[in-house]
């Protein structure tokens, strides 16, 4: 049985690489999902991944991943600075986590500087694009114990 991980991307990254391309870069979820697939495949690993712009969705697909996922990466979006609940689902469940964003939330708006997350990640990467995604795979794949599958 192959080990999981869970990529969760919320609010409003379905528009990647069409909204504030100049902040976000013109790459698409699409692509950044892709990627991340082929990624952790060499290392041996099972992706799933989730998208929605509904907390609620989120938080659901967050309890049904406990005990079935090892590790996930979020990209929590807006909810980031917003919500308490989605801080207490990822305690809820008991599966380590890191948060990305693609830009520099602290080079941003003051509101944006603060994370309900970050205290409780194994790691947070923001500001390098969607390489930030693959940084935090390769970290979750060397956290995990894997090591690249040479085809």
């Amino acid at each position: 049985m192959s080990t999981k991980v869970l990529l969760i991307n919320g609010p409003n990254l379905n528009l990647l690489g069409l909204r504030e391309p100049h902040i976000y870069g013109h790459t698409t979820l699409k692509d950044v999902e892709e990627a991340a697939r082929k990624q952790t495949e060499s290392y041996g690993l099972t992706l799933e991944a989730f998208q929605s712009n509904n907390e609620g969705a989120i938080i659901d697909r967050l309890h049904e991943a406990r005990r079935k996922c090892k590790f996930i990466v979020i990209n929590p979006g807006g909810l980031t600075h917003t919500s308490v609940a989605l801080r207490d689902a990822l305690l809820g469940i008991e599966v380590p986590f890191i948060e990305v964003h693609a830009s520099n939330i602290h080079a941003r708006e003051p509101f944006r500087h603060h994370s309900y997350l970050s205290d409780k990640a194994v790691g947070v990467i923001c500001g390098l694009g969607v390489f930030g995604y693959t940084a935090a795979f390769d970290f979750v794949a060397q956290k995990l114990g894997m090591t690249a599958v040479l085809k």
